[in-house]
């Protein structure tokens, strides 16, 4: 892969690497992620697409977060890549999925949007009152309880998790961060350095909070996907989406978790998500 930079609308530098020919598609990472946890899918998109994985700010390759971070500055960064590399084409996943959504919101650069499970927050369906607890831990320096206060209040991983003692979740939580360091490559950015920018990705799904009927205007064309082994609330958003973007179609993994489209070391299956995105990209001749 190349490594490349651009400057978004406010000086910050935004780092990302480039793989592959034929029309840009830029990938846009989720929570906890940055740009090499989908150089899988990236890959197996390569023969088709010159693919665009970008650091968002705060990992890696880019600058660092901005005070009073919003999901505007979000698309300004998406924007000046998809104006430099000429791309028309995005793949967003989880929060990277709500940055795509607004970027097809504004801009007329973006032709197709695939979407994969938005954490758009409907009625409700998770609730902020355990970032105070969150950001408490993160600046005690607690990054292990942090994680697992996280993990908790998006209600990510098994369901059964929740029954679980504190104390269980914060030792196996100890032996991922663990684990996670030994493997380390160059250019990874670890699940220490990840941790903290939780808070902002989080606070950009509470800011589009129950905003999800403007979406209803978008006029590119967009794929939703989605897993059977995802929390719910991301159903409830996909639904959601379903009924109101005028040029959507729907896929649901089955058998698959919210981490799909990741590398298989974090239990994505990136080729069987490459198959449908190439279907939906691919230019119709």
């Amino acid at each position: 892969m190349r490594t490349s930079f651009v400057t978004s609308k406010d000086g910050t530098e935004i780092g990302y690497r480039q793989i592959g020919q034929g029309p840009g598609l830029i990938i846009v990472h989720g929570t906890m992620e940055s740009s090499l946890s989908h150089s899988q899918l990236a890959e197996a998109l390569s023969d088709n697409f010159t693919v665009y994985l970008y650091d968002r700010r705060g990992r890696g390759l880019s600058g660092p977060y901005s005070q009073n971070h919003m999901i505007q500055k979000e698309v300004e960064d998406l924007e000046a890549l998809l104006s430099k590399t000429g791309a028309h084409f995005v793949f967003g996943v989880s929060v990277g999925a709500l940055i795509c959504l607004e970027a097809a919101l504004e801009l007329a650069s973006i032709h197709k949007a695939a979407l994969f499970d938005p954490p758009l927050i409907i009625d409700g369906s998770v609730s902020s009152d355990f970032m105070v607890r969150y950001d408490k831990e993160i600046a005690d320096g607690d990054l292990v309880s942090a994680l697992v206060t996280a993990m908790l209040g998006g209600q990510m991983g098994p369901p059964f998790f929740k029954y679980v003692p504190h104390w269980i979740l914060k030792t196996l939580t100890k032996m991922v961060i663990k684990i996670d360091e030994k493997n380390v490559k160059k250019g990874d950015v670890t699940m220490k350095l990840l941790a903290p920018t939780i808070h902002y990705d989080f606070n950009l799904s509470f800011e589009l909070e129950e905003k999800h009927e403007r979406f209803s205007v978008i006029d590119a064309e967009v794929l939703l996907l989605g897993a059977s082994k995802s929390p719910a609330y991301f159903k409830t958003a996909l639904d959601a989406l379903t009924r109101i973007l005028p040029h959507a179609e729907r896929i649901d993994f089955p058998k698959l978790n919210h981490g799909a489209s990741g590398n298989k070391n974090r239990g994505g299956d990136p080729e069987r998500v490459a198959q449908e995105l190439l279907k939906f990209f691919k230019p119709t001749m």
